[in-house]
């Protein structure tokens, strides 16, 4: 009985929530172990599910990096990196759009259907939804940076209650063109700035921002984090999170997470609970 009485509690604690976040807009970038890991992905897919049942509209944004990789390695294409970006030729963006919008992006479209949610996919060549030019006149090849995105599409999709699941490619805006790898951190950040969307919520592999004793840190605002990068205890890879986190907010989302996407239902426990598991970014 005593077990039951706590699974009402949870229940209770987080009633506020599903009321105060209901009808909003949730943008979800998917990554890390949670997107490999068989367990994690199912928990995934029902974690959103019911944030769909209560009434949140999630928008999914996904990467792939590491199958991307694989692929290349079988196919004997090379690739390299510079600043952290995949130079992309035409020939690895090829390999990219056959991952990203052919592999992953029906992989997830078919977990969270089986699930009973209405998923569908799409990329930003699909109804003019995302433009891109060359990031930094071409020297990451066919990296590119958003221009503009179709907002209609989303919504649309949204008002017809399907699950949009985006694949970070963008179209380059002229016939022929085969459109443009996009950071799926930043093209998610985009995407919710666009929408204003109440949340952008980024899943990893790590707890969330750390202190210098390994802590974490439960919120952040502009200031703290500039001062963090300063001192650099915000350093290499989690640099890029925590700036698409405040690209988020500064163009109007409410708030942006970072959270450990290892811990099974971790979108809840971070939604709908009042403390949380990870990093809350914040405007100030």
């Amino acid at each position: 009985m005593q077990k039951k009485i706590e699974q009402a509690k949870l229940l209770l604690e987080a009633l506020p929530y599903i009321k105060k976040y209901k009808d909003e807009i949730f943008v979800i970038k998917y990554g890390g172990s949670a997107q490999i890991n068989t367990e994690l992905k199912n928990r995934f897919a029902q974690d959103i599910i019911l944030l769909y049942m209560v009434g949140i509209k999630p928008v999914i944004v996904h990467g792939g990096g590491k199958k991307i990789n694989e692929l290349l390695e079988k196919l004997e294409i090379k690739s390299e990196f510079v600043d952290g970006l995949r130079v992309t030729t035409k020939e690895v963006m090829e390999v990219v759009e056959m991952v990203l919008s052919g592999n992953i992006n029906k992989e997830i479209i078919n977990l969270l259907n089986m699930h009973g949610g209405t998923a569908i996919g799409l990329t930003g060549k699909d109804g003019k939804f995302m433009t891109a030019s060359a990031k930094a006149g071409g020297k990451y090849g066919l990296v590119g940076e958003i221009e503009t995105i179709n907002n209609s599409v989303i919504e649309n999709l949204l008002n017809e209650k399907f699950i949009p699941v985006i694949a970070p490619i963008a179209s380059g805006g002229e016939l022929g063109h085969p459109g443009y790898n996009i950071n799926a951190d930043l093209a998610a950040s985009k995407i919710a700035g666009s929408l204003k969307a109440r949340k952008i919520i980024f899943m990893t592999d790590i707890k969330g921002v750390l202190n210098k004793d390994k802590e974490l840190l439960s919120t952040l605002t502009k200031e703290e984090i500039i001062a963090y990068k300063k001192n650099e205890t915000i350093h290499g890879g989690m640099i890029p999170k925590v700036d698409a986190c405040l690209e988020a907010v500064e163009a109007g989302v409410s708030k942006a997470h970072i959270i450990d996407g290892r811990i099974e239902h971790s979108l809840l426990l971070e939604i709908f609970t009042s403390e949380g598991i990870g990093t809350v970014i914040k405007n100030n």
